[in-house]
């Protein structure tokens, strides 16, 4: 079962320049009351990195009800963008990062919030991803960083990183899922009218193919994703797409950010995680639903994706760990 945050706290910096789009993310996901999830929902705190009266993007002002000593109690730190990738952090935020981390909060940055994680010594020798227009500046500046390209977000335990702004939004609701659970991870998702993951990394959006392309593509992509139990080959997928095999293995990876085969792979993990969570399934059957023909199969790819067989994923997250867990 998913284990509750150290604190329920989430603090969230406020500085000069705010971020606004980034700034609303944490706010929509962990500053709402949902009264309808229990007590144990988070509680919001805006953080002021300077003094205030402050500038936000957008023509807005703002004020924050704390200053960094608010970030000391907090089980959650959120860094919302930043001012620029050349920008450092102040000292005292630097320090006030510092404790709050080595006290067990956890550390979450939005897109270029990334280079204040990375100023504060928080991110060297592990995994973490930014916007791809800041990927050049990230590596140079701090090469001690695992960086990887072509991911929405990274989990490294307790410092966590996204990509593009609303990218933010995927890693604020994988960490609801990680402390609440999916039920509650998808009831905030069909609030905010988003999937609860989305495939892919943020590659897909750095081309794109022709509107034309983008069109038949997204008409195949949605087929797929109907019919998983389908044994698509390259070849009907290519004829589908009007393309040579070769033309439609790199326009698909330009759009989709994988490979077809890959791409098809990651879809069937997802409904097997849906069917694993929401039904109570024989291993056998799951593995046909989701397309995957056999358990020795799925435990593969099921295993090379998330880490875990789809037994134990469903021993954490299935029906029967649910009602135990409200038992």
């Amino acid at each position: 079962m998913p284990k509750p945050p150290p604190s329920p706290k989430v603090a969230v910096l406020v500085y000069d320049g705010l971020c606004t789009f980034e700034y609303g993310i944490a706010v929509e996901v962990f500053g709402l009351p949902r009264p309808e999830l229990g007590p144990g929902w988070y509680r919001l705190a805006t953080c002021a990195v300077e003094p205030g009266p402050m500038r936000a993007c957008g023509g807005l002002r703002v004020e924050a009800d704390h200053g960094l000593e608010g970030l000391e109690d907090a089980g959650l730190v959120i860094v919302p963008g930043w001012k620029g990738p050349d920008v450092l952090p102040p000292a005292p935020l630097v320090e006030a990062l510092r404790r709050a981390h080595a006290g067990g909060a956890r550390l979450m940055s939005i897109c270029s919030g990334v280079f204040v994680l990375a100023a504060a010594g928080l991110l060297a020798g592990r995994r973490a991803t930014t916007h791809w227009r800041y990927a050049e500046r990230l590596t140079a500046a701090y090469p001690d960083i695992v960086f990887d390209p072509d991911v929405l977000y990274v989990d490294e335990g307790q410092v966590l990183t996204s990509a593009g702004s609303a990218a933010g939004l995927d890693l604020a609701l994988h960490l609801v899922r990680r402390d609440h659970g999916p039920e509650i991870a998808n009831h905030v998702a069909r609030r905010l009218v988003l999937p609860a993951h989305r495939n892919g990394g943020q590659r897909q959006y750095v081309e794109r193919p022709v509107a034309s392309e983008r069109s038949r593509l997204s008409e195949l992509l949605d087929a797929m994703r109907g019919r998983l139990d389908h044994p698509w080959t390259i070849g009907e997928l290519a004829r589908r797409a009007a393309m040579s095999e070769r033309t439609f293995n790199r326009r698909f990876l330009e759009a989709a950010g994988s490979a077809p085969g890959a791409w098809l792979a990651a879809a069937r993990v997802d409904r097997a995680r849906e069917l694993l969570e929401a039904a109570d399934l024989s291993i056998e059957d799951v593995a046909r639903r989701s397309g995957f023909g056999s358990p020795a199969t799925l435990r593969h790819h099921f295993r090379r994706q998330l880490g875990v067989s789809p037994t134990d994923y469903r021993d954490q997250f299935g029906l029967r760990a649910r009602a135990a867990g409200l038992a």
